[in-house]
């Protein structure tokens, strides 16, 4: 496969001020030169490396001028791929690009497979598995935590701290195996061995426990905006999103349907709803909106119970607290800009063990409290951690550690139990493959296949 020449936009569809054509392989500047002719100058297989010309997309076949374009030239290993690379960057049309592209195919390229840019620099060194996943979570990054969780992903930060596990798991093993080959010589492997493994398994407890946060970051959270009629989850819906989305109104049952609208808040990645209110004389479509609603609710990671303050805690805002049982929530007491004194010892009441807060969603007052609350609430139990420390940011990696912690705490109760070492090497082992998936080390080419499939085209 390595021995192709591959080609693909490397940009999105649509209009914008450049559009790129990414040439990878061994006769990449060759190809290149076929479609590219320079305006000044030496051809272009003649061009250093990590430099720019200018000049015109021909058709190879037929002369005719596609677009004027610059030529990037990178020489291996100093590209993205590790191989030669050029890249032809056009005008940004969906046309110019995709007839330019139509040139470089002509010229002897294949078109690239999903993601087969970033296995190839896989497959030739440039990244282990783990940063190139990282490559996959930038581009799909939701908000600034989970765009620096990934870049420290792609930096190598999770790659290190595996490649330390599994070469703690690798001089276990070497001791356990010595003792199966030469026990005269050797003797069985003594409490300091042991010890390194209990160690190990610590580790991938702790990186394991960082699977929660990192999900948030990367996956984001979905939270339901819910409560009685007219207390104002609408109006807050569009002042966290700073538009007019949800339709406000003084009539009781205006939102007869859940909405649902992407935003960050507290720096999280959240998807909001907004419920239709809570009301036990609603009929019809209403009634129909009120049952989605706390279907919405009770799927949500967390709901904002939003109380209005002009009128203050009421009956029914505390027969939808019931309701919501154990479920995380902020009680938002809103239209605090209403009211000469916010009444907060009844939302403390409601609120119980959980945050609270008071916003105008007319003036934007306590919004970023708001989000401070959110974010608080979601990350509670989770350590501070120093910029440079990884988090799992895939589910591929949390199976794999899992199952890696398995095997060495068969490991580890197999040693108390005196079972023989070389069953114990087994488990030992299936720890170092399990660890080794995560770089990809010891991954298989199914595996591989699955997850460049994720990548779109160009990358």
């Amino acid at each position: 496969m390595l021995e192709d020449t591959i080609a693909a936009i490397s940009t999105p569809l649509g209009e914008g001020g450049i559009g790129i054509i990414r040439i990878s392989g061994p006769e990449a500047v060759k190809v290149a030169s076929k479609v590219f002719k320079p305006k000044r100058g030496a051809p272009l297989e003649g061009t250093a490396s990590h430099r720019v010309r200018l000049g015109l997309a021909l058709d190879p076949k037929t002369g005719e001028v596609l677009d004027e374009v610059l030529a990037l030239v990178m020489r291996a290993p100093r590209s993205y791929t590790a191989e030669d690379v050029v890249e032809l960057h056009c005008h940004g049309g969906p046309l110019a690009c995709a007839r330019v592209l139509e040139a470089v195919l002509k010229a002897g390229a294949r078109l690239a497979e999903p993601g087969e840019f970033t296995r190839r620099a896989y497959l030739n060194g440039r990244l282990d598995l783990a940063q190139a996943e990282a490559v996959l979570n930038i581009i799909r990054a939701r908000s600034r935590a989970g765009l620096s969780a990934a870049v420290r992903q792609l930096e190598g930060s999770l790659s290190r701290r595996v490649r330390e596990i599994k070469d703690a798991i690798v001089g276990v093993l070497a001791a356990v195996e010595a003792s199966i080959d030469f026990p005269e010589e050797v003797g069985e492997p003594g409490t300091e061995v042991r010890e390194r493994l209990g160690k190990v398994r610590e580790d991938l407890k702790g990186l394991l426990a960082t699977w929660e946060e990192g999900k948030i970051l990367s996956q984001g959270i979905r939270i339901a905006l819910v409560g009685r009629p007219n207390v104002g989850k609408s109006s807050l819906l569009n002042a966290l999103l700073k538009e007019e989305r949800a339709i406000v109104s003084d009539i009781p049952g205006t939102t007869r349907d859940t909405i649902k609208e992407t935003l960050q808040l507290g720096g999280l990645a959240c998807e909001l709803v907004d419920t239709a209110g809570w009301r036990e004389a609603a009929e019809g479509l209403e009634r129909m909106g009120i049952a989605r609603s706390r279907e919405a609710a009770l799927a949500a990671d967390l709901v904002l119970l939003v109380v209005d303050l002009t009128v203050g805690v009421t009956k029914e805002d505390r027969e939808i607290r019931e309701s919501l049982k154990d479920k995380p929530l902020v009680v938002v007491g809103n239209k605090v800009d209403a009211v000469a004194r916010a009444e907060v010892e009844p939302l403390k009441d409601l609120a119980g063990s959980w945050p609270w807060v008071v916003v105008s969603a007319k003036t934007g007052a306590g919004l970023e409290e708001l989000g401070s609350k959110v974010r608080g609430l979601v990350l509670s139990g989770q350590a501070l951690r120093a910029p440079d420390e990884p988090l799992l940011l895939r589910e591929r990696h949390k199976v794999a550690l899992e199952r890696a912690l398995e095997h060495v705490e068969d490991a580890l109760a197999g040693w108390s139990e005196g079972l023989p070492w070389d069953l114990i090497s087994i488990d030992l082992r299936g720890a170092w493959e399990a660890v080794g998936e995560i770089t990809g080390e010891t991954a298989q080419d199914e595996l591989l296949d699955r997850i460049f499939s994720e990548f779109c085209l160009g990358k």
